[in-house]
Order: structure tokens, then C-alpha cells, then sequence
């Protein structure tokens, strides 16, 4: 009986309730331990005002979704420009277009090994294969970092796509809203870069995109001349009408001069890159979350190895041992 019911009882007392159960509650965030290593988002493409702002965004999703993590973003630089394209990027910047001057992956590690901290988590911030992959295995691999998997495949990603196309008129916003978009596209080519491989990776979101939107789906190269027309023909002449492009990118990692001529060229309408979405940022912790557990194992045995070792070294615990021993004797 609530104490509402007694005469003369205080005021009733909220008592806290028992944890929501079923498939709709929101699950439990992991606990972060303290000294974990810090994750950085390995950026592939120029540190621009756009870019930087996306990455931005998105890191504060990430703390605000996993409070525990100590989210960096690094860049990855590429060959070094010459002298020419050096003073052009001042102008740039000058005129609030070209690089910004951020950190990058190399100099975040070798800052992690001057402080003696542990050494960063890697997460490259793309949602498939890409050329940049290679640069941060490299640098990993000379500090021995851990590089976790790029983001996509995943449904999430189709689902932050699919949000995109609906924010531009291309797609209604979900199933259950029955009422007719007259620009919805009956046909989408999911854009990527990456190359081959990268829309090849993209074609198992595509289909993930397509049982979404009850429409047909392939994928295209951004960095593949050819790709993008080719599929957007494809779909013209399977019966697609009002065919439209939709960007598996996150924003940095391709440049957006592609995006706009792939739109010009075909005639198509495009949804904007997936930039920073909340799926992303869940993607991001648990992708961190996923490789913890076996670092902080590593770590725990090197910290027990060095004990150990410090303590066989030490003459004083040594002559106590010994004395110890003859004591028992």
C-alpha cells in the first residue's frame, strides 16, 4: 500500500524501480578502467574547416555516449608537399579553405611515448577499405598500436543513410509514414570511395539500405571514373526513373569536389555524406570497446612481469629471501 493511503503518513517516497527489462531498454554503458589508452580517430584527407568540424562533432558524440573514453582525432598527412603547395595551404588558410594546422597520428603516438602513457587505440574513421588504410598500419605497426576495424558494413551505417536521403527529400523517413514523397527516388547508387574494393564492401550496406527503403540499390566508386555513371545507367535501364545518389562516406575521407561532380555528371540528386551521426559515434565506442579487454590483460601481465622482475633485482629482497630459506633449513 502507497503511504499516500494512510492518514496521516509523510508524503509518499519515491522508491527507486527496478531496471526496465526487454528487447526496448537501453543497454548498460561498460565501464571504462582508469589508465585505459586513449582512442584516436585516425582521419584520413585535409584537416579543412569542414572536415575538422564533422570530427569535432562527432568525438563529442562519442564522450557523450562513452564518458569513460579519451577520444583524439589525429590526421594522416600523406607525402609531404613541397615548398609551392606549402605556401599555398598558408593562403588557404588565410582564406579559411585549406588545412588547418591539428595533430596528427604519428605526432599523437609519439607524444603517448614521451608522456609514458599507454599507447593509443587506432580507429581509422571510415566506413570501408581505403587507400589511408595502409599509412596507419604502417604507423601502428612502428608503435605498436592496435588498429581497429573500419566501421561498415553495418546496418547502422544503412541507417544513418537512409536518415540523410530522407533529410533531402529522397526517401520517406521510415516504413510506417505511408504517405507519398514526389521526389523519392525508386532507385539509389550508394557512393563510396575506396576504389573497387571499397564498393564492393559497400554493396552488403546497400543491401542492408535497400530492405529499408523498398528500393533498389548498387554501389559506385567516387574514385573510380566510370563507377557512378555506370551504376546510375544500370538502374535506367532496369527501370529506375528517378534514380539518386547517396554518399557511404563520412565526409573527410573523400573530397567533396567528387561528390558535387558525380551529382553534376549523372544529372542525379545526392543526400549529404553521413558526417556526424549518432549511429557513427556507437559505432566508434563499441569498435573501441571491442579490443579493451585483451590490452588491458596485456598490460595487467607486462605490469606483473616488471614487478617481478624489479623485485628479483632488488639485493635487499633478496638477502631477505635468503634469509628466510635458512630459516626454514
Amino acid at each position: 500500500m502507497s503511504t499516500a493511503a494512510i492518514p496521516g503518513a509523510p508524503l509518499p517516497v519515491r522508491t527507486p524501480g527496478s531496471r526496465a527489462r526487454g528487447r526496448h531498454r537501453r543497454p548498460e554503458r561498460p565501464e571504462v578502467p582508469t589508465g585505459a589508452p586513449a582512442l584516436v580517430l585516425a582521419v584520413p584527407g585535409p584537416a579543412t574547416p569542414e572536415s575538422v568540424a564533422v570530427v569535432e562533432e562527432l568525438i563529442s558524440m562519442v564522450r557523450g555516449e562513452q564518458p569513460g573514453i579519451e577520444v583524439l582525432a589525429g590526421w594522416l598527412t600523406g607525402a609531404e608537399p613541397d615548398q609551392q603547395q606549402d605556401q599555398q595551404q598558408d593562403q588557404d588558410r588565410q582564406d579559411g579553405r585549406g588545412p588547418l594546422p591539428v595533430p596528427t597520428v604519428a605526432q599523437l603516438l609519439h607524444a603517448a611515448a614521451e608522456a609514458g602513457v599507454p599507447v593509443p587505440v587506432l580507429l581509422p574513421l571510415l566506413a570501408g577499405p581505403h587507400p589511408a588504410l595502409a599509412e596507419l598500419h604502417h604507423l601502428a605497426e612502428q608503435a605498436g598500436a592496435t588498429v581497429t576495424d573500419v566501421l561498415g558494413p553495418h546496418p547502422l551505417l544503412a541507417e544513418a543513410v537512409h536518415v540523410r536521403l530522407s533529410e533531402a527529400g529522397l526517401a520517406r523517413a521510415d516504413r510506417a509514414r505511408l504517405f507519398a514523397i514526389a521526389t523519392a527516388a525508386d532507385g539509389v547508387v550508394l557512393t563510396t570511395a575506396g576504389g573497387e574494393e571499397g564498393a564492393a564492401a559497400a554493396g552488403i550496406t546497400g543491401v542492408l539500405l535497400a530492405a529499408r527503403l523498398a528500393v533498389p540499390v548498387v554501389a559506385a566508386a567516387l574514385d573510380v571514373p566510370g563507377s557512378v555513371a555506370g551504376a546510375v545507367d544500370h538502374l535506367r535501364a532496369t527501370g529506375s526513373q528517378r534514380p539518386a545518389l547517396a554518399p557511404l562516406v563520412l565526409g573527410p575521407e573523400v573530397d567533396a569536389e567528387l561528390l558535387l561532380t558525380a551529382s553534376e555528371e549523372t544529372g542525379c540528386p545526392s543526400a549529404a555524406p553521413v558526417g556526424a551521426y549518432p549511429t557513427v559515434a556507437q559505432l566508434v565506442g563499441s569498435a573501441y570497446l571491442s579490443v579493451l579487454p585483451p590490452l588491458l590483460a596485456a598490460a595487467e601481465e607486462a605490469a606483473q612481469a616488471a614487478a617481478e622482475a624489479a623485485q628479483a633485482a632488488d639485493p635487499a629482497e633478496q638477502a631477505r629471501e635468503a634469509a628466510e630459506a635458512a630459516l626454514e633449513g
